[in-house]
């Protein structure tokens, strides 16, 4: 199969091509340009490859969490292809795929995408098994999640991504005693594009079947956290009144 895979739920873009003659790879610090790096991506893989878009076999990217935006131009480019060219898509979670390749580590990995508001997107995982749901949390509510998930061990916790840094220093700085000393350890690399060809394979040929049957085209990202647009606007309740009670109104 060809297949080609599009990573656009961080800062950092990657795309992969692999073929049954190799892999060809590309990746940027793309931070809000995605758009205007994912066609010409796309373009030169394929022609590295020696290919046409007609012949690829499946598309996959990042099915969530991650940035809004990004996440929705890697969805369009993947269904776009899928729809055009009548092949499969599929996305797959974005925290699996950062911490595929830290699953010989010897503790647990969390992988880490700043979500901002003071939270974290993350979950746990371990031997290469998730063991939580995905996370939008602040950095006390992870700390307590890692420290019941220790169970009174201390193997390492690395913490994986492009905002494993910032966590870490949020964790140590906020939540000083809910952690043993020393036990993270922190990596900027996480598995984008080549994570997605390692763990979306096994899903191309229920897909398939998904994507003729008209659920795969309405298929959209797992955001987790509401956009700012969809959340209920919170009125003041005495600066309300206030404006109710102003004469003529």
């Amino acid at each position: 199969m060809n297949l080609l895979a599009v990573d656009t739920a961080t800062s950092r873009f990657s795309a992969a091509l692999r073929t049954e003659q190799g892999e060809w790879y590309f990746e940027a610090g793309a931070g809000l340009r995605h758009s205007e790096l994912i066609m010409d991506s796309v373009d030169l893989l394929t022609q590295k490859a020696g290919l046409k878009p007609a012949d690829l076999s499946a598309v996959l990217c990042m099915g969530g969490p991650g940035s809004f935006t990004g996440l929705r131009i890697g969805f369009s480019l993947a269904k776009g292809l899928a729809l055009s060219l009548d092949i499969p898509f599929s996305p797959v979670p974005t925290l699996d795929c950062m911490a595929h390749p830290f699953s010989i580590w010897p503790g647990l990995v969390v992988p880490v995408i700043d979500a901002k508001k003071n939270a974290f997107f993350c979950a746990l995982y371990r031997d290469g098994g998730r063991l939580t749901p995905f996370m939008d949390a602040e950095a006390p509510a992870i700390a307590r999640t890692i420290a019941g998930a220790l169970s009174g061990e201390n193997p390492p916790v690395l913490l994986a991504g492009p905002d494993a840094e910032t966590l870490r220093r949020r964790l140590e700085k906020d939540c000083p005693r809910e952690l043993p000393p020393g036990i993270l350890r922190t990596s900027p690399f996480y598995g984008g594009a080549r994570s997605l060809l390692e763990l979306a394979p096994q899903d191309i040929v229920k897909n398939r079947e998904i994507f003729d049957n008209n659920v795969a085209r309405f298929a959209g990202p797992e955001y987790i956290r509401k956009s700012v647009a969809e959340l209920p606007l919170h009125w003041d309740s005495k600066a309300e009144e206030q404006w109710l009670n102003i004469p003529g109104m």
